[in-house]
């Protein structure tokens, strides 16, 4: 029985003689929203429809929000930096990051012009709009939904384009 105790003892002792030092090590002072791992984020340069003002965490949610419903990693759109393994984020060098921005305009506009105007009553807001997952579905293309035959009733999949006249018969 003794010898448990003994044991307990020892082993709190070194736990509590390892903790302090591994606390010494945590980093003190602002958190990691101002400061990274390396120091303080650079500052945000070349924001053409993001905010300018937008903090860094939540740049890094956006930044992985595209990631994950594009199912790209960040060089999809950065170009690369001067050092290995780094990448430019302000340069405009990769043609995607120019339609990532025009994607974003236009996902702005279809939830602020159109889906703004859908009237559904129980329709929570986050549920009225569209994202980039909205069509791309994990994939650097947008993937094109087929309806199950169940469903389709014999209709066309698409909607014909505005201009188009029906063909005389």
């Amino acid at each position: 029985m003794q010898i448990g105790f003994i044991i307990v003892g020892i082993f709190s002792a070194a736990l509590v003689l390892t903790a302090q030092p591994l606390r010494a090590q945590m980093p003190q002072g602002p958190s990691t929203s101002v400061n990274g791992p390396h120091g303080p984020w650079p500052k945000t340069t070349n924001l053409h429809v993001l905010p300018k003002n937008i903090s860094h965490d939540d740049l890094m949610k956006v930044m992985h929000g595209f990631t994950g419903s594009l199912g790209v990693k960040c060089n999809y759109c950065h170009a690369p930096g001067a050092q290995p393994r780094h990448l430019d984020f302000a340069s405009d060098a990769k043609p995607e990051k120019r339609t990532a921005r025009t994607m974003m305009r236009m996902t702005r506009a279809i939830n602020k012009k159109y889906l703004s105007r859908v009237n559904v009553a129980d329709a929570k807001p986050e549920r009225k709009q569209v994202t980039c997952g909205t069509c791309h579905r994990g994939h650097d293309i947008p993937v094109v939904f087929v309806p199950p035959p169940e469903h389709n009733h014999g209709m066309p999949a698409t909607i014909p384009p505005e201009n188009s006249a029906p063909k005389p018969e």
